[in-house]
């Protein structure tokens, strides 16, 4: 159990590390290569405990399995980098928006409104 929003965000980059490896893995077998693939966080904590090797008294209680992100981020196979909350794009994924926050982040994406085309 997490105690923090900074732990919950660091357990779920280390998910996101291991759906990206297997991505890198996917498109090498196609000839495709990739390094550092970014992976985007709005929580600087969270981003510090990716990329610092030293296990501090306050993440000892964080699963073993879950410091897996730690080690790939060393290796270069991904790169966890700061995005601003406001344009985090997975939030029309995730989570109930406002009607102008969803349009906002439809658009960043590049998703068309066919109802407004004619």
């Amino acid at each position: 159990m997490a105690l923090s929003t900074a732990e919950v965000e660091y357990i779920v980059a280390g998910s996101c590390c291991a759906q990206i490896l297997w991505l890198k893995q996917q498109l090498a077998d196609f000839g495709l290569k990739m390094s550092k693939v970014p992976l985007m966080c709005d929580n600087t904590s969270a981003i510090n405990l990716t990329k610092n090797q030293i296990q501090h008294s306050r993440t000892k209680h964080i699963e073993i399995r879950h410091h897996f992100i730690r080690d790939h981020v060393s290796n270069g196979d991904c790169e966890v980098k700061f995005i601003e909350t406001k344009l985090q794009l997975a939030d029309i994924f995730t989570k109930p928006l406002p009607k102008e926050r969803f349009f906002f982040l439809r658009n960043e994406l590049g998703i068309l409104d066919f109802q407004n085309l004619s």
